[in-house]
């Protein structure tokens, strides 16, 4: 068990073990949708293999920011024409007010999160949003793997927010109103490809759980896994509005 997540092993086997597929694309179109993203100018926090800068790279313009260089290696050979930065969420390598558009597709669990929105916040300008990505709570008991690893579920409860504590931390950041979402989706596997996901330790989490836990797991889907898995995917989709410059002094003048 790591203390943090090894990103860097994923990399060159990241999108066959996790491909785009319809459920990511719906995803997409609800975000690029609510945060308006067509035509912005669009900062990518946690970029992994640029997959949102392919997406938007014909109708905005898109950089990534990763503080993975292995990741970044894959994403520039994925989207050549995108522009990508090694960089922290906590420390983002550009100048204030550069952006209109902040993406945080399941990053936020990965990163100190006050001090990351604070940063999506610096780096907007006025009319700018921040759209965070990320799993509602109410995915994790049912999630697929619990049984096989039975730690996973408080590993990432401890991680993830929940829609009022996302919402909490965002104002806290400094954003006015933040408009929240929830989308429902049906994951699929066959079998072969859901071995390939354990084996590959496709998320985060199997670097976070006992190292006797996970060979245990992939040991007993080995023998039982059945032939196809079907499983709900709650998400939860945050979008944090820059409040207007001189709100705060004009509501105060008329108190």
């Amino acid at each position: 068990m790591s203390s943090k997540p090894d990103f860097s092993r994923l990399a060159a086997t990241y999108d066959r073990i996790r491909p785009v597929d319809e459920n990511w694309w719906e995803v997409f179109r609800h975000v690029e949708r609510e945060a308006d993203l067509p035509g912005r100018r669009v900062l990518d926090v946690g970029c992994g293999t640029g997959r949102l800068e392919a997406a938007l790279a014909d109708h905005a313009k898109v950089w990534g920011v990763d503080a993975e260089p292995a990741m970044l290696e894959v994403a520039r050979a994925n989207v050549p024409g995108a522009r990508f930065k090694d960089g922290r969420a906590e420390a983002l390598p550009f100048k204030d007010a550069w952006f209109e558009r902040v993406v945080m597709w399941l990053s936020s669990h990965l990163v100190d999160r006050g001090r990351a929105f604070a940063e999506a916040r610096r780096v907007l300008g006025a009319d700018g949003r921040l759209a965070v990505v990320t799993f509602d709570p109410s995915y994790f008991p049912t999630y697929w793997l619990n049984e096989l690893f039975p730690s996973m579920e408080a590993v990432d409860r401890e991680r993830f927010s929940s829609a009022e504590e996302l919402e909490t931390e965002l104002r806290a950041a400094g954003f006015g109103e933040v408009a929240l979402s929830q989308l429902s989706q049906v994951g699929v596997h066959e079998r072969e490809a859901a071995l390939e996901r354990i084996r590959g330790k496709h998320i985060s989490t199997f670097d976070l759980i006992p190292l006797e836990e996970y060979d245990e797991g992939l040991a007993r889907a080995e023998r039982e896994l059945p032939e196809r898995i079907e499983y709900p995917i709650e998400w939860l989709i945050a979008v944090a509005f820059v409040q207007p410059a001189g709100l705060n002094e004009r509501a105060t003048a008329s108190a």
